[in-house]
């Protein structure tokens, strides 16, 4: 599409964020500090998970690769009214575009300039997230996938959500060298699959969130779930990488304590939340030791078996997740709906379940943390997994605070 300028939109935009990320902040300096530098010693990169960057500069040291933002992250900074500017003058250089194209253009925009002044303030690499409306639509995560890796080749990395389209358009991306963090994973199948088919540059494990499932449906004490299934992941996910010509590397994601970034030692890459990272400078003697080889404990309420609830998903990966993976290389889907049909012809249906409106309803509803009781019985019948339902809620978590940032654009430019 072209614009009144001539430009195609594409580029107008591009040289848009471009001519007012030049007007930011310049690089800080920052020092060491041998507590991070002994865990940096036993294998594992250090992210920190939020977009405030004055925040950050306090938490922030050499030994700090990269920052990650989503939609929730952003729409924090942008409630902030910092770039109501930015927002109303993009919205009169896009004033030709049909009012949903112009919001997703000038949310694109915001994404890609906070995730530039992230890039320049800490020299750092930055997992820019694409919009919830894309989700399920390959060609549209592609071409914003681009977009993104046009703006900031050397530094951006593209989220892209746990989807069917998302390990189609995974797939495409990484063909062409464009760095992915797939993200709203929750389990080690999940992303042995999408290593196996699709080679993304990182994976996640939600850790947090699992434990808080198993605490909060009252399924157990909620203590080392979320480890188990992120070092299972590491496992799955090192044991495909070895024989991969493009290497994935497994993210623990959504820490919620310091004592978890000690269990964790070793893991390929931590996001930390600035409170997790603080309180573990805090409690921590940064006498570190890899846990690769660890194999958790996870303690159930009376009653409650890991396989019979669905538990024990997040961490095995059967030959079911293997032939599907296996078929998935051989025969490449052309289609999400491909993909789907395929999980569901080769017994592993319930990592991509078929949910009804009433379903997404009712995810929506629960929050981050589905509820057992409503899903038991589906699980149990082997309809949809936890894995799956965690995934579901998070992209609509993610849909909301979207949502939320897109009215904030809405109101300012008409």
């Amino acid at each position: 599409m072209k614009s009144e300028l001539g430009q195609s939109v594409s580029d107008l935009v591009h040289d848009f964020v471009l001519e007012k990320s030049a007007q930011e902040e310049k690089a800080l300096s920052f020092s060491e500090d041998s507590f991070w530098k002994g865990l940096r010693g036993v294998g594992t990169e250090l992210w920190l998970d939020t977009g405030d960057i004055d925040a950050a500069s306090k938490i922030w040291t050499r030994e700090f690769s990269a920052l990650t933002t989503n939609n929730t992250l952003l729409n924090k900074e942008v409630q902030k009214g910092i770039y109501d500017d930015v927002i109303r003058d993009g919205g009169r250089l896009l004033g030709s575009l049909d009012a949903p194209q112009r919001v997703m253009e000038i949310a694109f925009i915001l994404n890609a300039l906070h995730g530039l002044r992230l890039v320049k303030r800490f020299n750092a690499l930055v997992s820019v997230e694409l919009h919830t409306d894309i989700a399920d639509d390959v060609e549209a995560a592609i071409s914003y996938g681009r977009r993104f890796s046009r703006i900031s080749p050397k530094n951006f990395i593209v989220k892209v959500p746990l989807t069917a389209a998302g390990f189609i358009a995974t797939r495409t991306l990484r063909g062409e060298g464009i760095p992915v963090n797939f993200t709203l994973g929750f389990s080690a199948r999940q992303n042995y699959l999408v290593a196996r088919f699709a080679s993304p540059s990182y994976v996640n494990v939600f850790l947090g969130r699992l434990n808080s499932y198993v605490a909060d449906n009252r399924l157990g004490d909620g203590l080392m779930v979320g480890e188990k299934s992120t070092l299972a992941s590491q496992a799955a996910v090192a044991k495909v990488s070895r024989k991969a010509r493009k290497p994935t590397r497994q993210i623990a994601a959504s820490m919620r304590g310091g004592l978890q970034v000690r269990d964790l030692a070793g893991v390929d890459v931590m996001t930390m939340p600035l409170a997790t990272a603080a309180e573990a400078r805090e409690r921590l003697d940064g006498k570190w030791s890899s846990k690769l080889e660890e194999n958790y404990r996870a303690v159930f309420a009376p009653g409650v078996d890991a396989r019979e609830s669905g538990l024990s998903a997040l961490w095995d990966v059967t030959e079911k997740e293997e032939k599907l993976a296996d078929s998935l290389v051989e025969r490449i889907p052309r289609s999400p709906k491909e993909l789907v049909d395929r999980a569901h012809e080769l017994g592993v249906g319930n990592i991509f379940p078929r949910l009804s409106q009433q379903d997404a309803v009712f995810i929506a509803s629960d929050g981050k943390i589905p509820k057992h009781s409503r899903w038991a019985q589906r699980i149990k019948a082997g309809e949809l997994a936890i894995d799956a339902l965690f995934t579901s809620a998070g992209l609509a978590s993610f849909t909301a605070d979207q949502k939320a940032l897109d009215d904030r654009i809405r109101r300012l430019i008409d």
